[in-house]
């Protein structure tokens, strides 16, 4: 009897959660009127603007938009699920106003899509750009849509934190209040489809190739059907078949104009520096809420760094607060927060961020609600520990930078090597067997990939390995890594990939985890012991190492200095863990093949592309290390 009265509990239970969506769905249609609607800009052209409005009138309500290239469908009667199956249900129960409007030449608005469309501070008259499309809109929202309080937030992930970034600049004083979430900021740098110049080949082919890069020359409720078809589910032999960036560019035909412009600029020149946003965020008037994830593979980069720009430009008094959670791309919009990969993190951390600073944000500046005293200047999520961190400044001042050296025996140790004769470990980095990125057999990337378990690489040849001993009390990691190394090659470019990570003890397993070796079918828990966990990873292209504007061909054999910066880390390596450095020299299909020879890659041909032996030197003249943030250990 009591076991059939727990089977009822739950499915009683069950039925409730079933339930609560559509009961909330029935609340947003009883309660708001949904309106389409083409706004005029400045030059004439008409964008697509969808507003959610409550249909009570006792007090005047707030405005939160989100402006995307991604569509503010469902078109016509059908309303947004995200109003009621996401965690937005919060401000449709406080009544705000949303907006989403589809950015010109996207979807259902008029004109011509210029991707990153670069920032004009000197506008005259009818011209435009992505911030004055904002101003536009607030403009016509203030004076049309009744009940509106005068205030204005703005908010978006991913391309939409670009355009949420673009809008804080729009000089608007009704836009009290923007959040970019995982900007799209620096395209060559760090997001999405360059890291330190090397190409990202499979997200930016990806990308394009799957519908976002064919031009909308009328507007369309309907995306394009693509006729691109690969032949592979598995993307490392795929992209390996497919050759050189050249054979890629021929698939992509000739509809994909941003394509082109990528392939037109391989440096870093004005035409890149016009479309990062960092340059301009001295004009930013809004408070700002910068958030992002510390395992986001598209733009972990964006995050960081634009709060960083915003608190250099921008006045001490000016209100620009930072949140990095352990997150992937978004994840903090999601219902759980909880894990990623085989990772976990001990609780729910995008409730609690959504709960706690995201909402209370918007309400305070948007409605007079609630108050944000004790709202710190960051507050960072730290994996290992599993504790959020607050921060008065970021990355703070009491950080102890220290160099964690590259060993002869392949250990690593916070003193430099001694040995006075030059040493170095090498390998054979061949361009026809390169370093996959994870061990996984897949077509789309994995959004995983950022916290995989790296011992498939640490069997490679291809890749160096060196480690701590087992660590004897917590190191606690809170800022930007460096990796700087000594370098000879055979030939005269290669890449550098530098990754973080943390080796588990042998015998860890999470608590209430069936021991793997006791589950013998295919679902049984993966097994942890001796992890070792991708904490930070990222590539440099070598011809960079001067300057990213001028490159320059490597001396055959000649010992040079290869330092670059990582993103940010915020990690606590456990007492009992170890600290792990891997260094290899490609990181297959996520970032393109270096031919290894000093030539145009986005032209290179297949006779371009050759063997190389890459000599990583760790001696006492020529030491090699990574240059990590330590935080003093405080109680856990």
């Amino acid at each position: 009897m009591r076991y059939v009265l727990i089977v009822l509990v739950c499915a009683l239970l069950s039925l409730t959660a079933a339930a609560q969506p559509a009961s909330d769905s029935i609340w947003v249609k009883a309660n708001y009127i949904k309106r389409e609607q083409y706004i005029r800009m400045r030059d004439g052209v008409q964008l697509f603007t969808v507003i959610y409005q409550p249909k009570d009138s006792s007090e005047k309500h707030p405005v939160l938009m989100t402006r995307t290239p991604y569509s503010s469908a469902p078109y016509g009667e059908a309303f947004s699920p995200n109003l009621w199956n996401t965690y937005w249900k919060q401000y449709v129960r406080e009544r705000y106003i949303i907006v989403l409007q589809d950015v010109r030449g996207r979807w259902m608005s008029e004109g011509s899509f210029v991707d990153i469309r670069p920032f004009n501070p000197d506008k005259k008259a009818s011209d435009i750009d992505e911030a004055s499309d904002t101003y536009d809109t607030i403009d016509w929202l203030l004076q049309n849509v009744p009940h509106n309080n005068g205030r204005v937030g703005l908010f978006g992930i991913s391309y939409p934190g670009f355009y949420t970034t673009m809008g804080a600049l729009s000089g608007h004083p009704a836009l009290k209040a923007v959040s970019p979430q995982a900007p799209v900021t620096d395209w060559f740098h760090g997001d999405d489809f360059h890291h330190n110049g090397a190409f990202f080949l499979m997200d930016c082919f990806g990308f394009y190739t799957k519908g976002f890069g064919y031009p909308h020359p009328h507007p369309v409720s309907v995306a394009p059907v693509q006729a691109l078809k690969l032949p592979c589910a598995d993307n490392y032999n795929t992209f390996l078949k497919i050759g050189t960036i050249q054979n890629f560019t021929r698939l992509t035909g000739d509809s994909l104009a941003f394509w082109k412009e990528i392939m037109a600029h391989p440096n870093y020149d004005d035409w890149w520096k016009a479309r990062d946003p960092r340059n301009y965020v001295q004009h930013l008037q809004p408070a700002s809420l910068v958030v992002g994830g510390l395992f986001d593979a598209e733009d972990c980069f964006g995050a960081w760094n634009l709060y960083k720009a915003i608190e250099k430009k921008r006045p001490a008094t000016h209100f620009n607060k930072l949140v990095m959670g352990p997150w992937y791309h978004g994840q903090w919009a999601a219902a759980d927060g909880s894990r990623l990969g085989n990772i976990r993190f001990s609780s729910n951390t995008a409730a609690w961020y959504q709960d706690n600073i995201e909402v209370p944000f918007f309400n305070y500046y948007l409605k007079n609600k609630g108050s944000l005293d004790a709202l710190p200047e960051a507050t960072v999520f730290f994996t290992g520990e599993n504790q959020w961190r607050q921060f008065t400044e970021w990355p703070a001042s009491y950080v102890q930078p220290a160099t964690l050296y590259l060993q002869p025996d392949a250990a690593l140790a916070w003193a430099p090597p001694k040995v006075q004769a030059p040493v170095y470990t090498e390998y054979i980095s061949d361009p026809a067997r390169p370093v996959p990125y994870t061990a996984d057999v897949h077509y789309i990337r994995t959004r995983d990939y950022m916290t995989d378990d790296q011992r498939f690489a640490s069997r490679r040849c291809d890749v160096l390995t060196f480690e701590t001993g087992v660590l004897t009390a917590p190191v606690t990691l809170g800022g930007t890594v460096t990796a700087d190394l000594n370098v000879s090659i055979s030939g005269t470019d290669a890449d550098f990939v530098v990754k973080i990570i943390d080796v588990f003890p042998d015998d860890f397993q999470y608590p209430g985890a069936p021991p793997p070796n006791k589950t013998r079918d295919a679902g049984g828990p993966y097994q942890m012991g001796g992890y070792q966990m991708l904490v930070r990873g990222d590539i440099f292209r070598g011809r960079y190492r001067h300057s990213f504007a001028d490159p320059e061909p490597f001396v055959p054999g000649k010992i040079e200095k290869v330092r670059f910066n990582l993103p940010d880390i915020a990690h606590t390596f456990l007492k009992g863990h170890r600290i792990m450095v891997q260094i290899q020299s490609s990181w297959f299909p996520l970032a393109d093949r270096n031919p290894q020879q000093f030539v145009n890659i986005y032209e290179a041909t297949e006779n371009d592309f050759r063997k190389a032996t890459i000599r990583i030197y760790h001696d006492a003249a020529h030491p090699s290390g990574v240059v990590l943030p330590v935080l003093p250990q405080v109680k856990l």
